[in-house]
């Protein structure tokens, strides 16, 4: 009897391959069954490629760079060829102006103490008048305002100044037909004439129909009234009790500065 003595191997002609040689070596490499082919690609490798490519990146930023450089060069540019003139807009600019530095410009108010007036005015709403004596009435303008806490006589210190000055200064805004009260700091009131109350302005005695462009001459007095018509004649009594003082004597060391009576 024949015995083998070493393990066989079988030729490579063989019509009997080893059993599983074929799967083994198939999973071993692709991880799937021998019978099962690989799944085609599902996208672009050039694509990706160009994507992840750091020198598309690179190039998008230097462009970016060089269009801002551009842009914030022309700005600057601009600005310091037109230095002199923007600065001098900005300085004119009006919105910087307090109200008072506004009036001025517009009404071409002369300078401080080119003229000194007092006048009486007394301001009456359903029969209840004003008082101007309160300190958020007192000196609100340097060119025309009430002082020393008197309740009615107002001193005005330079030409062109009108009573529109006086009333902006105070909260204060009077039109034909109606009166608005902004001088409280929670709320802001209306009068307006209606059936049974009629707004009147008047001026040494005389009607006028507007009293904001008036600029006072010394010894005036001026009312104004909203309510009953009746009661007019009795308010102008009191105004002409009034008594208005006389303007003191210039003097020229402070005449700049006296603001008092």
């Amino acid at each position: 009897m024949y015995c083998l003595t070493e393990k066989a191997l079988p030729n490579d002609d063989s019509d009997f391959p080893l059993p599983g040689r074929g799967e083994e070596s198939d999973s071993a490499y692709f991880g799937m069954p021998a019978d099962e082919e690989p799944p085609s690609s599902t996208y672009d490798d050039d694509d990706d490629d160009e994507a992840d490519d750091p020198k598309s990146k690179s190039r998008i930023l230097v462009i970016s760079a060089i269009v801002f450089a551009v842009m914030a060069a022309g700005i600057f540019s601009y600005y310091f060829l037109n230095q002199s003139e923007i600065d001098s807009q900005i300085l004119d600019n009006a919105a910087f102006d307090t109200l008072e530095e506004r009036m001025v410009k517009h009404y071409d108010v002369g300078r401080f103490g080119s003229d000194h007036a007092h006048a009486a005015v007394a301001v009456f709403i359903d029969g209840d008048q004003l008082d101007f004596a309160m300190p958020q009435f007192q000196v609100q303008s340097k060119y025309i305002h009430f002082e020393n806490d008197n309740p009615y006589q107002i001193h005005k210190h330079a030409t062109n100044v009108t009573l529109h000055m006086l009333f902006a200064s105070l909260g204060i805004e009077i039109e034909s037909d109606c009166m608005r009260l902004k001088f409280m700091a929670d709320k802001s009131e209306e009068y307006c004439s209606d059936a049974d109350r009629k707004l009147s302005m008047l001026i040494n005695g005389k009607p006028v129909s507007n009293v904001n462009l008036y600029e006072i001459s010394h010894d005036d007095r001026i009312l104004i009234s909203l309510g009953n018509a009746e009661s007019v004649s009795e308010q102008l009594n009191v105004l002409e009790s009034l008594e208005i003082h006389d303007v003191p004597k210039k003097n020229q060391s402070v005449s700049n500065r006296d603001m008092s009576v």
